[in-house]
């Protein structure tokens, strides 16, 4: 519960509100390894803390990555930290995508906006024991091209033979050349093989639902996809009913669930 002390170690702008802090423990400070899917509770000392999950490999060589967008105090205080400032970290909290259980099949990753920033580890982890994976699906959608998170490693990722990424954007400006839509056309054209397909989705609710929708439709079972609920959460420890989402917390039994354990409450639009 008593967060631990890191240092920033280098801070990188993604877009105009949004940013990667690089995160090490002080000495004494170490915090266990967070698997990719959870989330930890960052805290900007004197202002608060807020969750935040983990956007990039969490290994004992690598610096910890918390992607955050501005949209509070405590965000816009720690999106303006530099180089060398302390802020607390406390966790690892919630639940991982099921990395291991995908392993022989083909994995389709789904993401919204923000949404890249948890499914990132898994992308790494992914790459990093591409061997025991089949196909490798990313499908990547944002508002516009100005929204698009780890745009070099986009371009990076585009460039492997053993990966299939395609982006799409709401709405295009003069700048942008790729496809316009909502991502979950790119679902509907993605070659995968649906009887041995793994589906991790993050995003907004609705892409969550059309997103799912459209796998289904594809023939991959309900149970074989899983989302990122991002929501609300406040204290990670289901106390302060924040997050509440039907008969689960969030925070305690997520963020990572199976699709088919929370859609019945996903068509409650007012839950």
């Amino acid at each position: 519960m008593t967060p631990r002390a890191h240092r920033v170690v280098s801070r990188r702008g993604e877009t105009a509100d949004t940013w990667t802090l690089a995160l090490e423990p002080l000495p004494g400070e170490e915090l266990p390894l967070f698997a990719p899917g959870q989330f930890g509770m960052l805290y900007a000392f004197g202002v608060g803390e807020i969750p935040i999950s983990v956007s990039g490999a969490s290994t004992a060589l690598d610096p910890l990555r918390c992607t955050v967008r501005s949209v509070g105090s405590v965000s816009a205080a720690l999106c303006a930290t530099a180089p060398g400032d302390v802020v607390g970290l406390r966790g690892p909290f919630g639940s991982r995508w099921p990395l291991a259980e995908a392993t022989a099949g083909d994995v389709v990753i789904v993401a919204g906006g923000l949404g890249l920033a948890p499914l990132r580890p898994a992308i790494h982890h992914v790459l990093a024991h591409r061997n025991e994976y089949g196909r490798v699906i990313v499908c990547y959608g944002g508002r516009s091209a100005d929204e698009l998170l780890f745009m070099s490693e986009l371009e990076v990722w585009r460039g492997r033979f053993d990966l299939d990424i395609d982006v799409i954007v709401d709405i295009a400006g003069p700048d942008w050349h790729g496809k316009v839509g909502v991502v979950t056309k790119l679902v509907e054209l993605a070659a995968f093989d649906p009887d041995r397909t793994f589906a991790l989705l993050c995003g907004p609710e609705v892409m969550l639902r059309f997103g799912a929708l459209t796998l289904r439709k594809r023939g991959v079972p309900v149970e074989r996809c899983y989302i990122s609920m991002e929501r609300n959460m406040h204290c990670a420890i289901a106390q302060c009913g924040h997050c509440q989402f039907g008969p689960k917390f969030i925070c305690r039994e997520g963020p990572v669930q199976r699709y088919d354990e929370v859609e019945p409450w996903l068509k409650i639009g007012e839950l």
